[in-house]
């Protein structure tokens, strides 16, 4: 690299040809610890190279020279691992035994949950029904009853105040 700084075009070609397998192993490896992809490495290769090629004045000469490389190598793997963003793959036949099944609703929690709703009043129990039960939005419950979004959430609030009195006051 030193010649190739003072002009040597020969030992600059000798010095990327001697240098590139080096660097895949570096990327492989060091994608590997930080999960990048296999098939990135050789794009982080290419960016290294190129890299190289244009901060290669700022290389100080009288320093070692694979610091200076590692520390791109790190840079665009970094960069790498940002522009893909966090993802992690993980086939599912390696997890798939520990996966947990949904479980189905208990029967005796749902009629204690219809108990409880029927003594609500109407406007109250379709609320309750629709946005805590079935999972429905504010809005679209509002625009089910021809309500508004506040009046439906004041509703929602003292319906919920009404069916904790009646679930503290035990059966019946």
């Amino acid at each position: 690299m030193r010649a190739a700084i003072a002009g040597d075009a020969g030992a600059y070609r000798l010095f990327l040809e001697a240098v590139t397998p080096y660097l895949r192993a570096l990327a492989r490896r060091r994608g590997d610890r930080f999960g990048a992809a296999s098939s990135d490495a050789e794009d982080i290769v290419q960016e290294v190279l190129l890299a190289i090629h244009l901060k290669r004045a700022s290389w100080d000469v009288t320093r070692p020279i694979g610091p200076w490389i590692s520390t791109i190598v790190r840079n665009k793997l970094i960069d790498a691992l940002r522009r893909r963003g966090r993802q992690v793959n993980v086939p599912i036949e390696d997890v798939i035994d520990t996966l947990e099944a949904e479980e189905p609703p208990d029967s005796l929690e749902q009629r204690d949950v219809a108990r409880l709703l029927a003594q609500l009043k109407d406007p109250q129990r379709d609320i309750v029904q629709s946005i805590s039960v079935e999972g429905s939005s504010v809005r679209d419950t509002a625009t089910r009853l021809k309500m508004t979004e506040g009046a439906v959430r004041v509703a929602l609030h003292r319906a919920l105040k009404a069916l904790a009195v009646l679930y503290r006051s035990g059966p019946g």
